[in-house]
């Protein structure tokens, strides 16, 4: 059998490293657009976040996205984000 390593990556919130799939994955497109990835195989630079409102509230306190993508993140971002939190629970 064939045990592959589970892919890790680091949540921009609690900067814990998990999962992958358990994982929320936001994308900043070539077009330099910032959207969520259901997915997980959009083109463009990914960043990771827990999928939980404490993890969102950090990364919006730390500036995590924003350093992350190296730009301002809008307010419509948050709100989809928190949206797909809250269809998450």
């Amino acid at each position: 059998m064939n045990n592959k390593p589970i892919p890790q990556r680091m949540c921009v919130g609690c900067r814990e490293m998990r999962n992958k799939r358990d994982l929320i994955r936001v994308v900043k497109t070539p077009e330099g657009e910032i959207t969520i990835d259901s997915k997980g195989k959009m083109n463009g630079r990914g960043a990771y976040l827990c999928p939980n409102e404490d993890c969102l509230q950090k990364a919006v306190k730390a500036k995590g996205l924003e350093r992350a993508f190296k730009q301002k993140i809008t307010e419509d971002v948050f709100n989809s984000l928190k949206e797909r939190l809250a269809q998450d629970e």
